[in-house]
């Protein structure tokens, strides 16, 4: 699940910090337990400083003994190692337009608590749609307690762009600008434990964090694709070489607001014709002569997935429409970052069978390397869930690169 860096030979701090963060690092990349003379012959350390560290680990309960796998020579097996599923946790927060999330993962990356508030937030104050999130969050926290999790930080995922200090600079979809979230937050409990370190809360934007939940889903998967997260709102992140990237200001990513059709539909952000008009969760909806106030208990995905998969010709042809704006914008993306690999990712994963094609007929079209080097268009591992776990696994991720300031807390 993890794919930390391997952290610097030479860094600041003491030599135990180092190596903390080594001897974890190494744990949590391991494809099998590893045990303390497999870290040890890794990492070039010594057993005796491995098993000093390995015990300050388990101590802090970030690191567990797993049961030896049998063995048939003599002598006695080895213990492997694992992260601790008992320790600290990360806390996925997420604000859509139509729905609000909260999930839970452990520091192995697993979702031990996941809930989703279905509802259109468009109507209420940022104040108001936010302690709806915190309501579910104190349900979160109480349940990861049951679980004997302690919540390490919280990352917010919002659909617009978020600023350094996590003010919500504009959320056309929401109606939000320059919403200070982190201010309105304190005016409730903190989400999450003080540990050295670890921020208490980040806001981020939703795509940029739906990317990362996809990197570090499969070890195996790609290093560089654009992962495209459709909902009413398109949003997307960008991966380079293990590495979001963010841009000079953060901002980067807006690929619903390529304009697609340069005189076509307004948009919310001000501009016309920008792909949202086009290929945006309501504007499929209404394509297919559906109302999304007909689906109270739904996903829209799920209802166009249904549909299509019937045959029902209207979603289908609104669905072709969508997948070749979105072909369009994304053509421009691969020609100018020399992508191979275009996730789909949100409400877009379940409608990958009949995206897929008219975006790749537009790639194939208009992408100048498409003849020799052909793009991959594949629904994410995640699927909707990938902004609020990737928020999750954040946490946790910066944990195991540097798990000093945890230790120092429990200790």
């Amino acid at each position: 699940m993890h794919r930390p860096a391997a952290p610097a030979a030479v860094r600041q701090g003491s030599l135990r910090e180092l190596n903390l963060a080594v001897v974890l690092g190494r744990i949590a990349a391991a494809p099998r337990p590893p045990s303390r003379a497999d870290v040890a012959a890794a990492t070039g350390l010594t057993r005796a400083t491995v098993s000093a560290v390995v015990d300050d680990l388990i101590a802090g309960r970030l690191v567990a003994e797993a049961e030896p796998a049998p063995r048939a020579g003599a002598g006695r097996p080895a213990r492997g190692l694992v992260l601790a599923g008992d320790g600290p946790a990360g806390l996925g927060l997420e604000v859509n337009v139509d729905y609000l999330a909260v999930c839970v993962t452990d520091l192995a990356g697993r979702v031990r608590h996941h809930t989703v508030h279905r509802a259109d937030l468009r109507p209420l104050p940022p104040a108001d749609a936010l302690a709806r999130l915190v309501a579910l969050a104190d349900a979160a926290r109480l349940d990861a307690r049951r679980q004997g999790l302690t919540l390490a930080g919280a990352v917010l995922a919002v659909p617009g762009l978020v600023d350094a200090a996590g003010l919500v600079r504009l959320a056309p979809n929401l109606g939000w600008r320059d919403v200070p979230v982190p201010a309105l937050l304190a005016a409730h409990p903190p989400l999450a434990e003080p540990v050295p370190g670890i921020p208490a809360l980040v806001v981020e934007n939703e795509a940029n964090l739906a990317a990362l939940g996809e990197l570090h889903a499969d070890p195996d998967g790609p290093v560089s694709f654009l992962h495209i997260s459709g909902e009413v709102g398109i949003g997307a992140g960008i991966v380079l070489d293990g590495a979001l990237f963010r841009g000079v200001r953060g901002f980067s990513g807006e690929i619903g607001h390529l304009t697609v059709r340069p005189a076509g539909r307004p948009c919310g952000c001000g501009g016309r014709g920008c792909l949202e008009r086009y290929a945006g969760q309501e504007a499929v909806l209404a394509a297919a002569g559906l109302d999304r106030a007909d689906l109270p208990a739904d996903t829209a995905a799920a209802r166009l997935a249904d549909l299509a998969a019937a045959g029902h010709h209207a979603t289908r042809a609104a669905l072709a429409e969508a997948g070749a704006a979105l072909g369009v914008a994304v053509a421009g993306v691969v020609n100018l970052l020399d992508l191979d690999t275009v996730v789909l990712g949100g409400g877009y994963a379940r409608l990958t069978p009949w995206l897929r094609p008219p975006v790749l007929a537009e790639v194939s079209r208009r992408v100048l390397t498409a003849a020799w080097s052909p793009v991959t268009v594949r629904p994410s591992a995640l699927g909707p869930e990938a902004a609020v776990v990737g928020a999750a696994g954040s946490v946790v991720r910066r944990i195991v690169a540097a798990p000093v300031g945890w230790l120092n807390r429990a200790g």
